[in-house]
C-alpha cells in the first residue's frame, strides 16, 4: 500500500485526501463501466422516446430480463471495491435473485431476493428506511452502502424465476484500488421457513466456515398468532460451540433495539435509525390483509460479532398462552444474514423454488 491513502473507508473524515483510486459506474448506459464509454447506446428501453434527439439522451436507461434469464449486471476485474449499488426493480420481488461471487468463486457469496437484500420484502405501499447501510427513498429506490473489497473479480448476476418480464434500473459505483491483504469478502444468505414448525427454533446462518465478522440482520416477520410474537432470544455460536451460545439475547424487539413490544399508545411504532429499525408494520385492514407483517433490521457496524472458525445464529419465535407460559409460534419468518468472511464461499442451502418465495 505504500502508505497512501487506498481510497476506501470514505467518510466524512477523509474525504479531504487525496488518493489514486479510480472511481467507475455500471448502468444500463455503460454496461462495463469503462472509461469514457457511458451513453453510446444506440439502442435500449429508451429509444423510443430518444428517437428525434439521438445518441446520448437516455436511450438505454434500464433492461429487461425474461423469465427465466439470468442477467450480468456487472463483471469487474480487480482489485477494487463495489461502494454503492442503486436499484429500482418491476416485477415481483421475491422472484428476483440477485448473486454476487467474488475472485471467481464456485459458489455465490450473495444469493437472495432483491427486496430483502435491500431490507424491503413486502411489496406494495412505502416505508421509508434511513440507515448507514441500507436507504429505501421513494418510491422503490433501494440503496446499499455496504463497502465490498475484492482482489481479483467481481461478477453480480440478476435471476428472474417469475412468470413476466422484469424491467430494472440499477448502478453500481465502485472504485479500482489496491486492496489490504487482510480484507474478508461481504457475503448474504437469504433463508425463509413458513411455517416454522411448532417448538422449532429458526435457523437465521448456518455452515459458515472461515475468519470474519457477522454485520447485519433483516427479518421479514409474518405472524400467524394474535397476541405479542417478540419474546424469542437470538443466539449466536461462534468457533465450536455447542449446545449454548457464546452470545444470546433477551428478545426479539430487544435485538432490534426497542423495547416493550415496539407498542407506542397500544400500537406497533415503525422506526427507522442508522443502526436498527421496525420500517414497516403491515396490519390487518378487516378483509384480505389478514396478517400482521413486520420488517426489521438490525447492523453490527460498531458492534460487529466476529468470529475464527464458524458461525451459526439462531432465533426463538415466543409468544404468550394462558397461565402466563410461553407460547412456541408458527409464523412464517424470512431472513437475511449479512458478515465478511475469508474465502472459499461456501455452498448455500439452495433456494426454496418461486411458490415456496411468495409471500402470500
Amino acid at each position: 500500500m505504500n502508505g497512501k491513502y487506498n481510497g476506501l473507508g470514505s467518510g466524512l473524515s477523509n474525504l479531504y485526501r487525496l488518493t489514486d483510486a479510480k472511481s467507475r459506474s455500471i448502468s444500463p448506459e455503460n454496461f462495463d463501466g469503462a472509461k469514457g464509454r457511458g451513453g453510446m447506446a444506440t439502442e435500449g428501453t429508451g429509444s423510443g422516446c430518444a428517437r428525434e434527439l439521438g445518441v446520448g439522451w437516455k436511450i438505454s436507461p434500464s433492461i429487461v430480463v425474461k423469465p427465466g434469464e439470468v442477467r450480468t449486471l456487472a463483471d469487474i476485474e480487480g482489485p477494487g471495491a463495489i461502494q454503492h449499488i442503486w436499484m429500482t426493480p418491476t416485477g415481483p420481488w421475491r422472484k428476483l435473485i440477485l448473486r454476487f461471487y467474488w475472485d471467481d468463486s464456485e459458489y455465490p457469496s450473495v444469493e437472495c431476493p432483491v427486496g430483502d437484500f435491500f431490507a424491503s420484502a413486502y411489496q406494495g405501499g412505502f416505508a421509508q428506511l434511513s440507515s448507514l447501510s441500507v436507504c429505501v427513498n421513494p418510491g422503490s429506490a433501494f440503496n446499499c452502502y455496504w463497502e465490498m473489497p475484492f482482489k481479483k473479480r467481481c461478477r453480480i448476476t440478476y435471476e428472474n424465476i417469475s412468470a413476466d418480464n422484469a424491467v430494472l434500473y440499477y448502478q453500481i459505483d465502485y472504485t479500482l484500488t489496491e486492496v489490504p491483504e487482510d480484507i474478508a469478502y461481504f457475503h448474504a444468505q437469504f433463508r425463509r421457513v413458513n411455517p416454522l414448525p411448532y417448538k422449532s427454533v429458526y435457523t437465521i446462518l448456518d455452515g459458515v466456515r472461515g475468519k470474519g465478522q457477522y454485520v447485519g440482520t433483516y427479518m421479514a416477520w409474518g405472524v400467524n398468532n394474535t397476541g405479542w410474537w417478540g419474546e424469542g432470544e437470538i443466539k449466536f455460536y461462534l468457533d465450536g460451540d455447542g449446545e449454548y451460545p457464546t452470545i444470546c439475547g433477551t428478545g426479539t424487539e430487544d435485538y432490534f433495539c426497542g423495547s416493550y413490544n415496539f407498542d407506542i399508545g397500544g400500537k406497533y411504532q415503525e422506526f427507522t435509525t442508522p443502526y436498527a429499525g421496525m420500517p414497516r408494520v403491515i396490519r390487518p385492514d378487516g378483509l384480505y390483509t389478514s396478517q400482521q407483517r413486520f420488517s426489521l433490521y438490525r447492523w453490527h457496524i460498531t458492534d460487529p460479532i466476529r468470529f475464527d472458525e464458524d458461525l451459526r445464529v439462531t432465533i426463538q419465535a415466543l409468544g404468550w398462552r394462558n397461565g402466563g407460559r410461553y407460547l412456541p409460534l408458527q409464523d412464517d419468518i424470512a431472513s437475511v444474514a449479512f458478515w465478511y468472511q475469508t474465502l472459499p464461499a461456501q455452498s448455500f442451502p439452495a433456494l426454496p423454488d418461486a411458490d415456496y418465495l411468495e409471500i402470500i
